[in-house]
């Protein structure tokens, strides 16, 4: 007889393991110590998480957002740099340093210039719309720059964006700025032998804006000058003598050497005065001066009317012209275009008599702009008496200026002008009222 199985109906209870664990998860989670410390623990590990991401976020960020600019003092360009910055940041910082330099002539004159740009440490400027974050920064060690001990700094720029041209463009502008700037003055030389030498020390430039000529004469003549030196490669391309001769002819005292010095000045290139009428000046040396001027510098032949007179004029054989130089006319034609001349070479020729110049002197290829400069007009007087007497007045005083002078109809240069105006410095008043004293030399 078979039996049958028995059934219980109790359910399995908890094992002795499973009941263990809750019994220690109770006991944990009622112990008000270890709560605490867990709860640290949490804060601190979410806290490491945070500023983990926080670091990384940061670093993301500023490869991808930002731009940053480092230099040091050993560069070139750290001064112009931290010049721009002040310039910028005058009223946005009150952290300044001093540059002070001292100096003294051999006869004991002395001048201080001071200069102040950003001191150490953090500051912030406005460039183009955008904030710029400058740091400044001493190291201990030392660099060595024109025989002084320096402490090495560095200057750091930090801005948003992603285009590093910004940075390369404020670069060049500080430079551009720094070097307009920059006290330089016109270097003059003299032929002395078979070579250029520095005539003195340098004179202090002329502003271009100085020479008052009438018209547009002076916006063309620079226009033709910039035009030149920027063809370089069309010359080249054309096979065209890459040179220019420019011819001044007018009244004595009008500004034609004025002008090239104020020219020469403008556009940063030196002078090179040679005499025609130098007793020791040949033929040979004629050439090689002419074909070793200078880099960037412009030859003048001034008054080469007292050298040659044209050989149509009858008073070419008068005794008066013979012997005044050894430069023979075929050696001057030679060494102006010859087929042994320099490139890029300017020269400038000046006269009070072109019509006494031979026709073969003065051709294109030879000189390739002749330019007249006339006595004073009306506009060239109120524009001068405007310039030297700048005062809320001018403009009613200049009118009243150019009716008596035009009331003489007598021609007047702009030198005896200037000499006039000179008599009177500060009193715009007298030299209205002593225009006659002008006309008694004339």
């Amino acid at each position: 007889m078979s039996e049958n199985p028995v059934v219980s109906d109790k359910k399995p209870g908890p094992s002795k393991d499973s009941s263990f664990f809750s019994d220690l998860y109770d006991n944990l989670n009622q112990n008000p110590y270890f709560n605490a410390g867990a709860g640290l623990a949490g804060i601190g590990i979410a806290m490491s998480f945070l500023r983990r991401t926080a670091q990384i976020s940061n670093t993301y960020f500023r490869r991808r957002f930002m731009i940053n600019l480092q230099i040091n003092n050993e560069d070139a360009a750290y001064p112009w740099l931290l010049d721009f910055i002040n310039n910028r940041s005058a009223t946005q910082t009150r952290n300044l340093s001093a540059n002070t330099v001292v100096h003294q002539a051999e006869s004991g004159k002395t001048e201080l210039s001071i200069s102040f740009l950003p001191g150490h440490g953090t500051h912030f400027f406005v460039h183009d719309y955008r904030w710029i974050k400058v740091e400044r920064q001493r190291e201990k060690q030392v660099i060595q720059r024109d025989g002084i001990r320096t402490p090495f700094e560095t200057v750091t720029l930090t801005t948003l964006g992603s285009d590093v041209k910004f940075f390369k463009r404020m670069l060049e502008q500080s430079a551009k700025e720094a070097i307009d700037n920059a006290e330089t003055g016109l270097v003059i030389y003299q032929a002395v032998g078979p070579q250029w030498i520095r005539f003195g020390v340098p004179r202090k430039k002329r502003d271009i804006e100085s020479v008052i000529l009438d018209g547009r004469i002076c916006e063309e003549l620079v226009e033709d000058f910039q035009e030149f030196i920027s063809s370089a490669t069309w010359y080249a391309d054309r096979g065209v003598p890459y040179r220019r001769g420019y011819l001044f002819y007018g009244p004595p005292g009008t500004g034609k050497s004025s002008f090239i010095s104020a020219l020469a000045s403008h556009f940063g290139y030196s002078v090179c005065l040679l005499s025609l009428s130098e007793r020791t000046l040949d033929d040979d040396r004629l050439n090689h001066l002419l074909n070793t001027a200078p880099p960037n510098s412009v030859v003048i032949l001034e008054d080469i009317d007292a050298a040659f007179v044209s050989r149509e004029d009858p008073m070419s054989n008068h005794p008066a012209y013979q012997g005044l130089s050894r430069v023979t006319f075929s050696g001057l034609l030679n060494a102006l275009d010859g087929v042994a001349c320099a490139e890029e070479r300017l020269t400038f020729m000046t006269t009070n008599y072109v019509e006494r110049l031979d026709p073969a002197l003065i051709r294109p290829g030879r000189v390739d702009r002749k330019q007249y400069f006339g006595n004073a007009t009306d506009g060239m007087l109120s524009k001068m008496f405007s310039r030297f007497y700048r005062q809320p007045s001018d403009s009613v005083l200049a009118d009243e200026f150019v009716k008596r002078v035009s009331e003489h109809k007598t021609e007047l240069s702009p030198a005896m002008i200037q000499g006039h105006f000179l008599m009177y410095k500060q009193d715009p008043r007298a030299a209205l009222d002593n225009i006659k004293n002008m006309f008694k030399t004339v």
